[in-house]
């Protein structure tokens, strides 16, 4: 079997969230793209929404950024900064997160060049700490950057968080300043500044409850049929027989398991469409093979492509795995199209 395992991204939908999610900031939107933009497919997802206007990348590493020549210069922001070993890219701006690398910016041949600069305002990870804010005398800081630890929920980290930024506002002189990820995007205008950066809700994710019903989701796993067969009632299914059917039934096997990122935690509770027919996962959830029900779809046969129930904030719901695990997660034997 030449192909049986594909993830179908939707390029509208990928889009009509960024448009959504620029319209609801009303501030220039950013696009993080880290991570092979969340396993999605770092070029093409940044070729697509570079047509749909966005001027403001984000990747971690200067590594993930050499992919990325294509993008104008001046578009493409490294999170993680400028190590002692780290090349810098022309055109590409360094995110300075500790004393010691604008120490080190300082004193390399791109001093003069612009820089950005993450603070950090409450999130205790990345950042410089308001003491530390007087070594970035002399930078040209583009963007003055933090980020919110819980705009995913109602906390008051969020307000504490927005009074910091704006109070640093005051001290650090820079072209612009951003804090929003997607969630924060929903905690109101005040939060948007002049920039923001979503990553997740642009690929279908929803970071609060306010993005129901607006984000779309962009991919959809899909896997073909290997084998159909018949299990009689009282047969067990899979590893450690944990299904026993409970009537004659009829089995679909897929090929597609935990190295694929369709992840254990999907057992005996995920499930798979065939025109629109619900097939239920029976059993474990193996490395490579799910075992379906298939008993409602007798039509179904070797070869046929099934897609599998991959709505994020559902499928997190259900596994108690994050949004954000179920889509970097997503394997490399994957064919990924874009339609």
């Amino acid at each position: 079997m030449r192909l049986s395992l594909a993830l179908q991204h939707q390029s509208s939908a990928l889009v009509a969230n960024y448009r959504h999610l620029e319209h609801r900031a009303a501030t220039a939107t950013g696009a993080a793209i880290k991570a092979d933009a969340y396993g999605l497919g770092v070029k093409d997802v940044a070729k697509l929404l570079l047509d749909a206007g966005c001027r403001d990348f984000f990747v971690s590493t200067w590594w993930e950024a050499a992919e990325l020549d294509f993008l104008p210069p001046g578009t493409l922001a490294v999170l993680h900064g400028f190590g002692p070993d780290d090349g810098v890219h022309p055109g590409v701006r360094p995110v300075l997160v500790t004393p010691q690398q604008v120490a080190r910016w300082k004193a390399s041949a791109f001093a003069a060049e612009p820089c950005d600069v993450m603070v950090d305002t409450g999130m205790n990870r990345l950042g410089l700490g308001t003491k530390d804010l007087g070594c970035l005398e002399g930078l040209s800081v583009h963007t003055l950057h933090s980020h919110l630890a819980c705009a995913d929920d109602d906390d008051a980290l969020n307000r504490m968080q927005l009074e910091r930024f704006l109070a640093v506002r005051q001290v650090v002189r820079a072209g612009r300043y951003s804090l929003a990820n997607s969630a924060g995007i929903y905690l109101g205008s005040e939060f948007a500044f002049d920039l923001v950066r979503p990553g997740l809700a642009l690929y279908g994710g929803i970071p609060r409850a306010e993005a129901r019903g607006e984000i779309r989701q962009v991919t959809t796993p899909t896997a073909r049929i290997l084998q159909m067969r018949d299990v009689p009632a009282g047969e067990s299914v899979g590893y450690n027989a944990t299904f026993v059917a409970p009537r004659d039934m009829r089995v679909a096997v897929i090929n597609i398991g935990y190295a694929d990122g369709y992840r254990r935690a999907f057992s005996s509770i995920g499930s798979a469409r065939a025109n629109d027919q619900r097939l239920p996962v029976i059993g474990r959830v193996s490395m490579d093979l799910v075992t379906l029900d298939a008993t409602e779809a007798p039509y179904l046969r070797e070869g046929d492509w099934l897609e599998l129930d991959f709505n994020l904030e559902q499928a997190s719901a259900q596994t108690g795995i994050s949004q954000y695990e179920l889509l970097t997660g997503l394997g490399r034997r994957f064919k990924r199209s874009w339609i």
